[in-house]
């Protein structure tokens, strides 16, 4: 060994460049040694298809990205059909209630149905490592409207653990995993289903008490009271929150369908994919994919936003990005030339080697065509105005190519023979497989 660390030494000492990086990088660290200029110059926020969407939101200290994401899709139509205040929202924390309750039953479920495995197996490490969690998929979210509809933010506000989570979740998971327990044993003693769903039903009771001590009861009935953005008065009495989303939002949300990009080699592109264990709703929406490739990802996110409706995607937002800045672009950083060692790798090997995952959904209101190809993408984030411009960033379609996975489109803009894939019986991929992150 130490005639190896002599090699190194020799090595490094032949380069007369480093000295001058070694001061460099010890001082301002690996980001800021490695930012490029050049790269960042080329982000200018100007697009040639640009919505007005109004003031960004903020989840703050929470895990609501997925969420927000797509309630701010929502809001978008509300703006432009009942012209609402710019900064007018719906509740994240109403959806965010139910979607901690249902995680519940679902992690039960998922209990009962793995009991008769030992506490080793994969399957019941995977289920105990996070018995639930902010994070959740574009058809989780549908499968929470679906059933209990939304509301505006006046109606059921945020509270201290909507927007800062982490207690709730620790406490949370705690009783969940002690649940999982008396599940288990349950089972093993061969209690009747009848007894286990009485018992369940107990669990469940709990669980909404500490949910509303922790978020606030969700309403049943609201008043809509509100001064559009020309001030005029409104008021709509006795609302529930599913009459809301129909009258406000309108959307048949079955028409909302996942695309997603996923190169390797186990997801052949135009099929459909699932993965096992992954939801919130038991015999709610199921979590579906359509694999295609790029071109096709970036054509029906395009046609979309041509139409004045903005896109719901997913993609990992901490891979060459610069958050302060609001610019995402694969050639901000030269971490590779800094250190001149060879730092490539592709989209499928980041996938396959746990080198990347979706990490966060957004939500693309613009992008900047040249002789109809993409050049850039602008990106309304759920952080608030304090980052980025005014709380909204630069996508470049290089940054789109490589760390984004997954766009929700209405299926209307899919080519002929992509809409008839959506009907196939979709391949189950396991529970850890990369395409079931929760953004």
């Amino acid at each position: 060994m130490n005639q190896q660390l002599s090699k190194f030494k020799e090595s490094l000492q032949k380069r007369p460049e480093h000295q001058i990086l070694e001061r460099t990088v010890t001082k301002n660290g690996v980001l800021a040694s490695a930012v490029d200029y050049h790269a960042e110059s080329k982000m200018t926020p100007v697009f040639s298809i640009d919505l007005d969407t109004g003031d960004v939101a903020n989840q703050k200290q929470s895990g609501r990205c997925w969420m927000f994401a797509a309630l701010n899709t929502m809001r978008h139509e509300i703006k432009n059909k009942f012209n609402v205040p710019k900064d007018f929202e719906l509740s994240q924390n109403y959806t965010y209630f139910w979607d901690k309750l249902e995680k519940a039953n679902y992690f039960y479920e998922n209990v009962l149905a793995t009991a008769d495995l030992p506490t080793s197996d994969r399957k019941v490490a995977w289920l105990m490592e996070t018995p639930q969690q902010d994070g959740g998929q574009w058809d989780m979210i549908v499968s929470i409207i679906q059933k209990y509809g939304v509301v505006p933010k006046s109606a059921m506000p945020e509270t201290y653990n909507s927007s800062k989570s982490s207690e709730f979740n620790s406490t949370f998971n705690l009783k969940l995993r002690k649940d999982a327990v008396a599940l288990r044993k349950l089972a093993a003693q061969k209690t009747t289903e009848e007894k286990l769903e009485a018992f369940k039903e107990e669990l469940l009771d709990e669980n909404y008490r500490m949910l509303a001590y922790s978020f606030g009861e969700p309403p049943v009935h609201f008043d809509f009271e509100y001064r559009d953005a020309e001030k005029k008065y409104h008021l709509d009495r006795n609302l529930t929150a599913l009459d809301f989303f129909k009258k406000y939002v309108g959307w048949n949300l079955d028409d909302y369908v996942s695309i997603i990009n996923g190169p390797t080699a186990d997801k052949p592109y135009k099929h459909m994919y699932t993965v096992e264990m992954l939801g919130n709703v038991v015999d709610g929406r199921q979590v579906r994919h359509l694999n295609v490739n790029m071109e096709t990802f970036r054509n029906v996110a395009i046609k979309q936003l041509q139409q004045g409706e903005s896109v719901w995607f997913g993609c990992d937002v901490g891979k060459e990005s610069d958050r302060q800045k609001g610019i995402m672009e694969t050639g901000l950083y030269r971490k590779g030339e800094l250190f001149d060692v060879d730092l490539q790798m592709s989209k499928a090997e980041r996938l396959d080697y746990s080198q990347s995952l979706m990490t966060h959904a957004m939500v693309l209101t613009g992008v900047d065509l040249v002789d109809g190809k993409p050049t850039k993408w602008k990106v309304e984030n759920s952080w608030g105005k304090k980052v980025g411009n005014e709380g909204f960033f630069v996508m470049s379609n290089n940054w789109m190519n490589e760390y984004c996975y997954q766009v929700v489109v209405n299926k209307k803009y899919l080519p002929a023979e992509l809409q008839e894939v959506l009907k196939e019986d979709p391949k189950v991929l396991a529970p850890w497989d990369p395409m079931g992150s929760l953004a």
